[in-house]
């Protein structure tokens, strides 16, 4: 039996065979992952029904099983019918886990199309897709190196 929170079957085999530097995208629920992801990037549709999961659950689980180097967001729009003024409420979710998972680690926001580009590189093994229906909030996260 696992130790970690990281349950789903399919999602542990392409992790175990991720690399440093893979990248991991969670979708939130609106983002277009059939066509915005890596050459090679495996898909896992999670979305259940609306609002579960949430991407924040899924950071969890991932969080409890492999070690994580940098983790970027989607930089929020600044005008528009999607606009925010600061930071999205789903990133201090990101910021508790974080920190409950005792890492170091601080969100690294990038522009919208610069985000779609980070995701679709060849580094890109794994979208988690969710249904989480908050603005902003994917995130992409790049596999660490094991140090113990």
């Amino acid at each position: 039996m696992l130790r970690h929170k990281l349950i789903h079957p399919q999602i542990n085999a392409i992790l175990g065979a991720a690399g440093h530097h893979s990248s991991i995208l969670i979708a939130d629920g609106n983002y277009p992952a059939s066509s915005k992801r890596g050459p090679r990037a495996e898909l896992i549709s999670l979305n259940l029904m609306p609002g579960v999961p949430t991407c924040d659950q899924v950071l969890q689980a991932i969080l409890s099983a492999v070690p994580i180097e940098t983790i970027q967001t989607m930089q929020t729009e600044k005008s528009g019918p999607y606009a925010l003024d600061g930071d999205p409420p789903v990133w201090d979710d990101y910021r508790k886990t974080i920190k409950a998972a005792e890492l170091d680690l601080a969100l690294q926001p990038i522009d919208k199309w610069a985000f779609y580009d980070a995701v679709a590189t060849d580094d890109h093994v794994l979208t988690i897709q969710t249904a989480d229906q908050q603005r902003y909030a994917n995130i992409l996260l790049s596999i660490g190196v094991r140090m113990d």
